[in-house]
């Protein structure tokens, strides 16, 4: 059981290791020790998950790495990080649970700019672990389903950031019911497909990990 210092904790490396490594994963090497010395804090199941991804990370030719990044979230629809995207598609409820996730930033005082949707996975674990835990773990708990989905298929692809979603699986409470038949409605049916215009919200810069292409 984590306490709330090392779930905060998940989140915050998470974030990092779920980011665009930079081109040619420069940005990523270079906060792979400073990872590594976090993660010893840790309880074992935990740190060894993490530590798996960190481990392939290191041992991966950065440009590799990058490549390996876009191949895997950007160009998988499947396994986009955008929350709201398998939930909604890019419909008029999309519009208003990006507006949910906008509003609990700047409930806080966090100001969305014009570079990236707020329900980008690894914005939503920057804002649980930096800003707002209570309302950040409300968020991840609001898309219980699609995290799950997220991890299921990158451990049916074999992907190695399969083990960082194992891990911030571990900070949330187990699926319930609704959240098994959504996870079931979601696998079958894959997001709706209404087309419409979505205002790109985005977080501030100060708070948001840099990206790479995004949806």
């Amino acid at each position: 059981m984590l306490n709330e210092r090392q779930r905060r904790m998940v989140w915050r490396v998470a974030a990092l290791l779920l980011d665009y490594p930079g081109y040619p994963g420069e940005r990523l090497l270079g906060l792979l020790d400073r990872i590594r010395a976090e993660l010893a804090t840790l309880p074992a199941p935990v740190h060894s998950t993490l530590r798996a991804f960190v481990d392939h990370a290191a041992r991966t030719d950065p440009t590799a790495l990058a490549a390996d990044y876009v191949q895997t979230f950007d160009l998988r629809r499947r396994n986009c990080l955008h929350l709201s995207y398998y939930a909604f598609g890019d419909t008029r409820k999309r519009g208003m649970a990006l507006l949910r996730f906008k509003h609990a930033y700047r409930a806080v005082g966090v100001e969305l700019g014009d570079h990236e949707l707020p329900d980008y996975l690894p914005v939503v674990l920057e804002f649980a672990a930096t800003v707002d835990p209570v309302a950040g773990f409300r968020l991840l708990v609001e898309y219980r389903a699609v995290i799950e989905l997220l991890r299921r298929s990158l451990v049916e692809s074999g992907s190695p950031y399969a083990s960082v979603l194992d891990a911030v699986s571990t900070t949330l409470p187990e699926l319930t019911i609704p959240d098994r038949r959504r996870l079931a409605e979601l696998a079958a049916q894959g997001p709706p497909v209404e087309e419409v215009g979505i205002e790109p919200f985005a977080l501030d810069p100060a708070l948001a990990p840099r990206t790479g292409a995004r949806r």
